[in-house]
């Protein structure tokens, strides 16, 4: 009689669902936000390194560079005194 006994399924393994993550539209929108504001600071970090790195610095009127004389080099030549 065992061609008609009911046997048992072999027990089916659950498959784990993926990782998923919900937004709504507010939470959305606030990704994009924190995202854009990152990304625009980088770019302004960007541009501040490559400015510094690849420019040489300006010399401002305040600033002596070492060794330049503070007076212009019109002024350091000195005329020799006539013999008296």
């Amino acid at each position: 009689m065992g061609l008609f006994r009911r046997t048992k399924a072999p027990p089916v393994e659950e498959k784990r669902k993926p990782f998923r993550i919900e937004l709504g539209w507010r939470g959305m929108f606030g990704l994009v936000v924190v995202c854009f504001c990152l990304f625009f600071w980088m770019f302004l970090l960007g541009i501040w390194a490559g400015q510094t790195i690849l420019l040489p610095p300006r010399n401002h009127q305040g600033v002596q560079i070492p060794g330049q004389s503070k007076e212009p080099v019109s002024q350091t030549v000195r005329e020799e005194e006539p013999p008296r």
